[in-house]
């Protein structure tokens, strides 16, 4: 077993196979409520709530080491790279994107993984391209140092009406795939398409994401459907540290994660 391996078996419970991570990387690229306080704080409640990795940025894993510095701690997943897509004001700024960090930097920082995005058919081509090959270089890079990489597919860019057009979503993490991704974060579509986009990707985990803030009862709905649809987990960020009790979302999506499932 490589290293890459046993770091990304450390992100999934034992038992179920399934992992919960708390998405804490807003901060870097979408403005954050001023009622959200100190980050450190709020990243305590996080942990609290006891998910399987919490996904951040390298300068709030510089400020939290210590919260991640004791056994029993969840896994730190390092955001890598950045993207600004603006749909009101396009031409002017347009849809950008950068890689910020490495996978070898990501491992000196002391992340178990790290997460990158790919975000498909944006107005620019051109970047798509770059993004692909940041992607595949960043994979090439984490086997060699022994860091898992999560990739994040997306339909953010502007030319998709629907982001979570199945046939599309397909595509996208198919691409990720392909590239090497160990594990892959995307977007929840229903009971039916889901599996399907699950299978495209062969043996890799598919954990799905959180999206915008949403009403309690329909993300405990979107996650118990994605577990059902055969997702290895969630990583959900605004419904978890944007909710009034933190630890107790957490826990209920960490429930929810884990549950049995009929077979």
């Amino acid at each position: 077993m490589s290293g890459t391996q046993i770091r990304l078996q450390q992100l999934f419970n034992a038992e179920s196979g399934r992992s919960f991570i708390t998405a804490f990387d807003h901060g870097q690229s979408l403005p954050m409520p001023a009622t959200s306080g100190h980050p450190i704080t709020l990243l305590e409640k996080i942990i609290e709530g006891g998910p399987e990795g919490v996904l951040v940025n390298p300068g709030i894993l510089r400020q939290g080491a210590h919260l991640f510095a004791r056994r029993g701690a969840p896994v730190p997943v390092l955001r890598a790279d950045w993207c600004f897509l603006d749909e009101k004001d396009k031409n002017e700024l347009g849809e950008r994107y950068r890689v910020l960090t490495s996978p070898a930097e990501a491992l000196a920082l002391g992340a178990g993984a790290i997460c990158m995005y790919l975000i498909y058919r944006p107005t620019d081509g051109g970047m798509f391209a770059d993004n692909v090959n940041a992607v595949a270089k960043a994979a090439q890079e984490a086997r060699r140092v022994g860091i898992p990489l999560i990739v994040e597919g997306t339909l953010w860019g502007l030319r998709n009406v629907d982001r979570k057009d199945p046939e599309s979503l397909a595509t996208v993490n198919r691409i990720a795939a392909e590239m090497g991704a160990d594990a892959i974060k995307t977007e929840y579509t229903d009971a039916e398409t889901m599996p399907r986009i699950i299978e495209t990707v062969g043996d890799i985990p598919v954990l799905t994401l959180g999206g915008a803030k949403g009403d309690e009862q329909a993300v405990r709905d979107a996650a118990s459907g994605a577990i059902k649809a055969g997702a290895k987990g969630l990583i959900f960020g605004r419904n978890v540290w944007n909710t009034d009790d933190v630890v107790a979302t957490t826990k209920a999506l960490t429930a929810i994660t884990h549950a049995p499932q009929e077979a």
